[in-house]
C-alpha cells in the first residue's frame, strides 16, 4: 500500500527536482503506511492515508487554516498534532498549482531551519 503513496509523491516532487535552483539534494523515501519528501535529510512533505502533509511556516499555516483549505496533522485520531504541518486531506490533486506553490514553500522553509 505505501508504495502508491511513494509513487504518487515522487512524480509530484519531479517538477521541483526540475526547478531546484539550488540543487538540493531531495529524495522520496517510505514512510510509515505512506511516503516522505526529505530536502537535505529533513522531513518536508509526507504523503499518507490521511493525506498531503508540509512543514511550513507559522503565517503560511495559520492562513490556510483560517480560510479552511488546510487543517492540523495528526496521523491517528488520538495522536498529537504535528504542529509545524498543514495537512491537505485530499492529498495530491493534478493541477494544483497552489499545492506545488506551498510545497516549494514547505522545501525552502525547512532548508532555512536546517541552516539555522
Amino acid at each position: 500500500m505505501a508504495k502508491q503513496y511513494f509513487d504518487k509523491l515522487s512524480a509530484f516532487v519531479t517538477r521541483a527536482l526540475a526547478e531546484n535552483p539550488e540543487n538540493t539534494k531531495l529524495e522520496c523515501k517510505h514512510f510509515f503506511s505512506g511516503a516522505a519528501l526529505y530536502a537535505d535529510r529533513q522531513i518536508c512533505i509526507t504523503l499518507t492515508p490521511v493525506g498531503l502533509a508540509i512543514k511550513l511556516p507559522e503565517k503560511i499555516r495559520q492562513q490556510l487554516f483560517q480560510n479552511k483549505i488546510a487543517t492540523r496533522l495528526r496521523y491517528f485520531p488520538a495522536g498529537p498534532i504535528k504542529k509545524e504541518y498543514a495537512l491537505f486531506t485530499h492529498g495530491i490533486v493534478e493541477g494544483d498549482e497552489a499545492l506545488f506553490t506551498y510545497a516549494k514553500a514547505g522545501i525552502k522553509y525547512v532548508l532555512e531551519l536546517s541552516k539555522s
